[in-house]
C-alpha cells in the first residue's frame, strides 16, 4: 500500500519555555498571562508553534528571544554578554493536554542572571516574572486580590520539571554560574544556590567548596564593592562542566 498522509490524524508541534532567574534573592520564572483562547486570562509558560522552516532549537531560541529579547549563549564565546543557557527539558504529548487538537510540546529550560522586566509578546497580554513556589503552589497562581488559578495546560508540570532539572543540575555541573553575570563574587554564587534550592548556606564551608573544585571558579584579579563591606574578590565561571567532587543540596 502507498504511503497516504492523509490517513494520519494531523498534529502540531510547540516549544515551551521554563525561563528562570534569580531576583531579589528568589527563583522567579517567567510568566505570561494568555490573551487568546483557549485559557484565555491564565497565566502561562511562554512559547509557540514551531514554524515549518525551523527545527526545535531555532523554535525555542527565537520565543526566547520574542519574550526577553536573550539570545541563547554561544559556549565559543565564554563571556558573551546577554547569552542564556537553553537545553531541551522533555517532551510532553498528552492527547488532551491542548482542547485545541493534538498538540505534542517540546519543552526547553532557560537559564540567565538577574533579567529585566519581560514585556508581553505574540498571544500574551501581560508578562511578570513570579517566585516559582507561588506559580508551583496547588491552588495555581493570582495577583492584586484577583482568583487564583492553575497555570494553563499541563504547564504547572513543566515548570516543576524545568524546576527540579535546575536544582539537581547544579549539584554536579558548573549551571549555577548561568544566573551569574560574567564576573560574580562567591557571596554572588551562594545566594544563587541558596535561591534555587531553597535553603541557607554557611558562608565559609560554601567558600572553601567552590574555590577547591578544580576548574569551577577563575580569579579575574579585580574586587568589588557593590555588596557594601570590604572588597569582594571577583571570579569568572571555569572551564569545567562536570563538579568534582559535587555541590550535594542539603536534606531539608
Amino acid at each position: 500500500m502507498p504511503y497516504d498522509p492523509s490517513a494520519f490524524p494531523p498534529f502540531a508541534v510547540t516549544v515551551d519555555l521554563v525561563v528562570l532567574t534569580v531576583r531579589r534573592h528568589a527563583l522567579c520564572a517567567l510568566a505570561v498571562r494568555r490573551g487568546e483562547p483557549p485559557f484565555q486570562g491564565r497565566w502561562a509558560l511562554p512559547g509557540g508553534f514551531v514554524r515549518a522552516d525551523e527545527d526545535l532549537a531555532q523554535a525555542a531560541a527565537r520565543e526566547l528571544a520574542e519574550e526577553t529579547g536573550l539570545r541563547v549563549h554561544d559556549p565559543a564565546v565564554p563571556a558573551q554578554d546577554n547569552g542564556a543557557h537553553l537545553e531541551q527539558l522533555a517532551t510532553y504529548g498528552d492527547p488532551k493536554r491542548d482542547p485545541r487538537m493534538r498538540v505534542v510540546s517540546v519543552a526547553h529550560l532557560a537559564l540567565a542572571p538577574d533579567l529585566p522586566a519581560p514585556r508581553a509578546g505574540g498571544d500574551a497580554s501581560n508578562a511578570r516574572w513570579a517566585p516559582v513556589e507561588e506559580l508551583l503552589q496547588q491552588g495555581g497562581y493570582g495577583r492584586d486580590a484577583e482568583p487564583a488559578a492553575p497555570l494553563a495546560f499541563d504547564h504547572a508540570q513543566i515548570l516543576a520539571d524545568g524546576v527540579e532539572r535546575a536544582r539537581s543540575k547544579i549539584e554536579y555541573s558548573s549551571l549555577a554560574t548561568a544566573f551569574c553575570p560574567p564576573e560574580f563574587t562567591v557571596g554572588e554564587l551562594r545566594r544563587v544556590y541558596e535561591a534555587v534550592w531553597g535553603v541557607a548556606l554557611d558562608p565559609r564551608n560554601f567558600h572553601r567548596k567552590v574555590t577547591g573544585t578544580p576548574g569551577f571558579l577563575v580569579p579575574t584579579g579585580g574586587t568589588t564593592t557593590r555588596q557594601g563591606g570590604r572588597p569582594a574578590q571577583l571570579f569568572r565561571a571555569g572551564g569545567a562542566t562536570l563538579l568534582n567532587p559535587p555541590m550535594l543540596r542539603p536534606e531539608v
